[in-house]
């Protein structure tokens, strides 16, 4: 953690130096830090799904679900990091949608696991 922050302050530091003179190199200095700072983290994502994996297959649990999950999550994610670098790029609007486009494509991949969760607690309900 401590070298994500160090890096994030240095490249913020000199973000704010060369914004005054070479902006667009700035803007392409915190998408490389942005970059670099995903790659740190790519080892503990594989770690944090291998042991959802594992814990899954231990409980029983369909596959196809804990993927669907997984695939919502990294979605997310993502979508957080485009709009955030959207935003420094100072493309507001841009931004927005593309944290829309996260949003639909999270909830139409939510839809089957929405529909099995209905369709349980239907059939708990008692039919008169």
């Amino acid at each position: 953690m401590i070298q994500i922050v160090g890096l994030g302050l240095i490249a913020t530091f000199l973000t704010i130096i060369l914004k005054e003179q070479k902006s667009s190199i700035a803007f392409l200095l915190v998408v490389f830090v942005g970059c670099v700072i995903f790659l740190f983290l790519v080892d503990k994502i594989s770690e944090i799904i291998g042991m959802v994996e594992v814990l899954s297959r231990q409980a029983g649990v369909n596959v196809i679900y804990v993927e669907t999950i997984l695939k919502i999550i990294g979605i997310a994610y993502i979508a957080e990091f485009g709009a955030q670098i959207t935003k420094d790029a100072g493309q507001g609007s841009i931004a927005s949608k593309i944290e829309l486009g996260g949003k639909i494509l999270i909830l139409s991949m939510a839809i089957p696991i929405l529909t099995v969760v209905i369709e349980t607690i239907i059939s708990m309900l008692p039919t008169t």
